[in-house]
């Protein structure tokens, strides 16, 4: 590649060498020169002589020509070697990078040119890389450890069930409901880590969207819920265009709902709220609830984290909803603010750009 550059360059250089040549000589072939006649001291200028004769403007050219050649090869190979020194760097980086290394960065900086661009672009490429990988250990390190329990549970329930020689008809039926149940949960439960993962790999599309329209189809599906539980639905909602992941923001906004109906009281309340403020919206829900400390929400945003076996006494929930929430967040480059409400409950709002 340098050897290419380099013939390439001399051959430039060369050129150019061979234009200012010819420029400069062809004027000089027609050059007379001037000189006294008969009185070599005196300042009269009375005759003409023969200018740079054409043999020596031939020779001269072809030895400059000569000369040339050698310094344009060395400037040539100079250059090239300049130029494919970052291309170098980025070679050998990449090189550990892909050899698992995926925490290192190219990191060419300023100035901006062609090539640090395309640096730019190979950095944001080995961080989808790295946040691909990340995503996929998590998920297998946590479908592993949340899977092990039920399918442990299920597995003892099936050999209880067939060990049991006086095992009737409603003992093997109330097994299979059993079994049914725990199969839900467990479907369920690798949905969540499936959107887990998705959120955490990072965003794939950016469609416009308007969050309080999102918002109005998500509670359509929870009033029943909510109603059930006793807890008032106060929505305010004005629109809130955004881009993002469809999907990924009604993921968000589920969790977040589901999540303050959840660990609510009965007779509680849940406020909702989309808002616009110059570039930005904002989605905050405040909901009523048991008191939290505040050096442990954001614990609560880690995969599996409980602050109890439930903050209400159940156990219908899998410890998901808010890290889900947390990386969308992340992945829709958005803020996440959240605040323990001192009479109990919590405050979050996520502000997209």
């Amino acid at each position: 590649m340098q050897t290419r550059l380099a013939l390439a360059y001399a051959a430039g250089v060369y050129a150019a060498g061979v234009f200012v040549l010819v420029c400069v000589a062809v004027p000089l072939a027609g050059v007379q020169s001037t000189k006294p006649k008969d009185h070599p001291s005196s300042g009269a200028i009375t005759g003409t002589g023969n200018g740079i004769s054409l043999p020596q403007l031939l020779t001269g050219s072809a030895v400059a020509l000569v000369i040339l050649i050698p310094v344009a090869l060395a400037l040539g190979w100079f250059v090239a070697g300049r130029f494919l020194h970052p291309l170098r760097a980025m070679t050998a980086t990449a090189k550990i990078i892909s050899a698992g290394d995926l925490h290192r960065r190219l990191d060419l900086g300023e100035p901006t040119d062609e090539l640090t661009e395309l640096g730019h672009t190979l950095d944001d490429l080995f961080a989808r890389l790295q946040a691909s990988f990340d995503a996929q250990r998590h998920f297998v390190a946590n479908a592993s450890h949340e899977l092990r329990t039920p399918l442990a549970g299920l597995r003892t329930l099936l050999e209880v069930a067939l060990a049991d020689p006086d095992a009737d008809t409603d003992t093997l039926r109330s097994a299979c409901q059993e079994a049914l149940a725990l199969g839900g949960h467990q479907e369920r439960l690798v949905k969540a880590l499936l959107v887990l993962a998705t959120s955490e790999r990072g965003i794939s599309r950016w469609d416009t969207l308007d969050l309080a329209h999102i918002v109005e189809g998500v509670l359509a599906s929870r009033r029943g819920q909510a109603t059930e539980r006793g807890i008032d639905l106060a929505e305010h909602l004005t629109p809130a265009v955004t881009a993002g992941d469809p999907r990924l923001i009604e993921s968000l906004v589920t969790n977040l709902i589901d999540n303050a109906i959840r660990h609510n009281h009965r007779d509680g309340h849940i406020e909702i709220t989309t808002q616009t403020s110059g570039t930005q919206v904002t989605l905050t829900i405040t909901n009523s609830g048991p008191a939290i400390p505040n050096d442990q929400v954001q614990r609560l945003f880690q995969p599996f984290q409980k602050l109890a076996p439930d903050r209400n006494g159940r156990r219908d929930g899998y410890g998901l909803g808010l890290a889900i929430v947390n990386a969308v967040t992340q992945a829709h480059h958005a803020t996440l603010t959240t605040s323990a409400r001192p009479e109990g409950g919590l405050s979050i709002a996520v502000r997209f750009a």
